[in-house]
């Protein structure tokens, strides 16, 4: 019970965000951010285990890698993107090309953003997932 016109308590529910990075100390520090601001983090490391991880897991948001063996992150949102599904997560493409082909090919396979890893620090990328899971 609370006091008279204090709110209610409400149990925020976990947002789940899928990194697919292949290199483990990237997708450990993605993880950590992540988690630290109350968002259920699950990682892959190539294309290919993210597919089925989304599938499994439906993600709310997917910070996805471009250049990772197996699997790159053009080829994920290829095969991703190929059936129409219920659950449409944002996908913010999160990587160190900066090559407009590439861009414009992962806009068009429903790319959300696209931001270049080496101009967002930790704090700006927690505040464009925030601003992505409004």
């Amino acid at each position: 019970m609370t006091k008279q016109g204090a709110p209610s308590p409400v149990k925020k529910s976990k947002q789940k965000v899928l990194i697919v990075e292949d290199e483990q100390l990237l997708n450990d520090a993605y993880k950590i951010v992540l988690q630290k601001e109350g968002y259920t983090a699950l990682s892959a490391f190539d294309g290919q285990e993210a597919l089925e991880i989304a599938e499994n897991e439906k993600p709310n948001l997917i910070l996805l890698d471009l250049r990772m063996p197996v699997m790159s992150g053009l080829e994920f949102l290829e095969n991703f993107n190929v059936t129409e599904r219920k659950h449409q997560p944002k996908i913010l493409v999160f990587s160190n090309m900066d090559i407009q082909g590439d861009i414009d090919k992962a806009y068009a396979l429903g790319a959300t953003k696209y931001i270049l890893k080496a101009w967002a620090s930790p704090k700006e990328l927690i505040r464009i997932v925030h601003d992505l899971l409004k």
